[in-house]
């Protein structure tokens, strides 16, 4: 697998999103397929692993990612998430999402930040967090306050690089003049396009781009016509049957082009993304040990410029129906 840098962390340019793995995401799904799913990964070079402390019930979806590296720790780049995962008895403040239940709730406060970070830690049976980010901001707590804490993780040796997700450009300015934030992780992909200024920010303090949903929650694999009953996407405005439909037809242009390739539409979605930033690293999950090698095998696609081009003038027309999930 090729690497890529995150600010001076070397990943592979393709790395692996757990979130898929935990029940009521994407419907249910047991342990031992979710365990072998992650082990396929790192055999097949996706060895930069991103998990949530808020992926499933009470940790599942880190102590999954904990058992699948056990014995291969050295090899794997462990980052995850703090904030939403706010403990009982513990106060939180909305975050506005395009999710049908509209917010999500968020507790970023400096004197949790420890106790967040431990219970990962116990949750993934690791001694360091090589990449450790704040889920989303706390509308009620400066970012400065909250990545001064995390500051202190990364001194006491429990954290090794500082990440943020769901971020501003000025956020992220002012978290960085805290301490060097090495990566944002950021909804990237062909039909959700990255703020032009936080990507200006990122470039101008040397911040890795870590694209979650690269593949547009499973929609730019092309496959995806219906969902089953217990599927998290029913919250997604994107994927009611009325927008899914529109999307699709809309869509048709991009995977015509896929076809033209030989390759598949979730690789053309994957390579064009590589294609945009050096440091951008994509994060696609999936439960299928052959669909995980089908998206890691974009890192070696070269795409033409004429080929960009092409891929962006359909792109101009692909105007989605269902909003933004930030």
């Amino acid at each position: 697998m090729k690497t890529r840098t995150l600010g001076e962390l070397e990943v592979p340019a393709i790395g692996y999103g757990a979130m898929v793995l935990s029940p009521g995401i994407y419907g249910e799904v047991d342990d031992a397929r979710g365990e072998a799913a992650i082990k396929a990964a790192l055999d097949a070079g996706a060895t930069h692993v991103d998990t949530s402390d808020a992926y499933g019930p009470d940790g599942h979806n880190e102590r999954l990612v904990g058992r699948a590296i056990k014995g291969r720790r050295d090899e794997v780049v462990v980052a995850t998430k703090f904030g939403l995962a706010v403990p009982e008895g513990e106060p939180s403040r909305a975050h506005p999402v395009g999710y049908a239940f509209g917010e999500l709730h968020v507790n970023a406060e400096p004197r949790l930040v420890r106790r967040y970070a431990e219970r990962s830690l116990r949750n993934l049976g690791i001694d360091a967090i090589d990449l450790y980010y704040l889920h989303y901001p706390d509308p009620g707590v400066p970012i400065e306050d909250t990545v001064a804490a995390m500051a202190e993780l990364v001194r006491d040796g429990l954290v090794r690089h500082i990440g943020l997700s769901n971020v501003t450009a000025g956020q992220v300015r002012a978290a960085h003049a805290v301490h060097p934030v090495t990566a944002v992780q950021y909804e990237w992909s062909m039909w959700r396009p990255i703020d032009a200024e936080l990507l200006a920010a990122t470039r101008e303090l040397g911040v890795g781009i870590v694209a979650w949903s690269p593949l547009g929650n499973g929609f730019l694999t092309g496959t995806v016509t219906e969902l089953g009953v217990d599927d998290f996407r029913h919250n997604a405005p994107r994927f009611s049957a009325e927008n899914l439909t529109r999307n699709n037809d809309r869509y048709a242009p991009v995977k015509d082009l896929a076809a033209l390739l030989g390759i598949t539409p979730a690789q053309l979605a994957l390579a064009w993304l590589l294609h945009q930033d050096e440091h951008v690293v994509p994060i696609p999950g999936s439960r299928t040990p052959a669909h995980i090698e089908e998206n890691l095998a974009a890192a070696d696609i070269t795409l033409h410029p004429d080929t960009l081009a092409r891929i962006d003038e359909a792109l101009s027309r692909f105007e989605v129906s269902g909003g933004t999930l930030l």
